[in-house]
């Protein structure tokens, strides 16, 4: 082996290692901060990278994904000196990765510790019955008081959610008894509202029935009332042309004599049934004056007649 050959082949060696040890290969979503003898050279993002052996090393690897950190449960106390446990997620995301590995020492842990001091902060401020209604504003007032400080982290806080808040025992039994009392409040006022109109509406529909009743009865008056009219109108109809006829048969040949022979048989019929009629006896004072008045009757229908 001739000393050329085996210097070409420690190149070939230095070569490899160079290779081995130089190239770098950054996955998507990540990044890579080089620093060269120490010092900070370059940041590398997702690509194939060489890289000086013994030289340049890769200091610092961040992932550029969005980032779930759970913030461990603690005790808060809110504005009217209740206890509470509370536990939250934080969504974060590394934007500069310079910052991020020069701005902090770990920017998990410190964006944890803010996110609990700050939770304790927001909890004091409210009562313990406002604590389950103002989740929203306290996210975000834990989200804006991270994001400041993050800034200078190259970290951007993307949103906080509280995941449990949890009262003491008592406090949950007080709780219980009082939502107990409120629905069955509740309860009562439908029930009595469901009772008012009902009553409201068996009174609408006795109204109602009143004055179908009342429009009926008036209804009915009316018919009875033109039908006492139609049948009054019908008999002084049908007397008028008796009467009619009556008075033709009378102007007729022999009409005068048949009328004397019709009052005499009513007169005495009449006398007839008024003596029935009474326990005493009555009897004109002069027999003949039965013929009297049958005269007098004739003379006046001679009257009628003749004018």
């Amino acid at each position: 082996m001739t000393p050329t050959l085996i210097a070409l082949i420690a190149v070939a060696i230095l070569v490899i290692i160079t290779l081995v040890k130089g190239a770098v290969i950054v996955p998507q979503k990540s990044a890579f901060i080089i620093e060269r003898l120490g010092k900070f050279d370059r940041t590398l993002e997702a690509g194939f990278h060489i890289l000086i052996p013994f030289v340049d090393r890769a200091a610092y690897v961040f992932s550029l994904k969005e980032q779930v950190v759970d913030i461990p449960a603690q005790i808060c106390i809110t504005k009217d000196n209740v206890s509470v446990e509370v536990d939250g997620i934080i969504y974060l995301e590394i934007q500069d990765a310079h910052k991020a590995a020069y701005g902090i020492d770990d920017y998990l842990r410190a964006a944890t510790q803010l996110a609990q001091t700050t939770l304790r902060s927001a909890i004091g401020k409210i009562d313990l019955d406002k604590t389950f209604e103002e989740r929203d504003k306290i996210n975000t007032e834990v989200i804006d008081a991270i994001d400041q400080a993050a800034m200078s982290w190259g970290v951007k806080v993307l949103r906080y959610e509280i995941k449990d808040i949890t009262p003491p025992v008592s406090v949950k039994q007080a709780m219980e008894a009082q939502m107990t009392a409120e629905r069955q409040k509740r309860a009562d006022i439908a029930t009595s509202e469901g009772l008012r109109q009902s009553m409201i509406n068996q009174s609408e529909g006795e109204k109602q029935k009143q004055i179908n009743e009342a429009s009926g009865k008036a209804a009915q008056v009316m018919l009875i009332a033109e039908a006492d009219a139609k049948r009054i109108e019908y008999i002084a109809t049908a007397t008028a042309e008796g009467i009619n006829k009556v008075a033709a048969t009378i102007k007729e040949e022999g009409g005068i004599e048949a009328l004397n022979m019709r009052l005499a048989e009513q007169y005495i019929t009449q006398f007839g049934n008024l003596a029935k009629t009474n326990n005493t006896i009555i009897m004109p004072s002069n027999v003949a004056d039965v013929a009297g008045i049958i005269a007098t009757a004739m003379s006046t229908v001679k009257e009628v007649k003749v004018s």
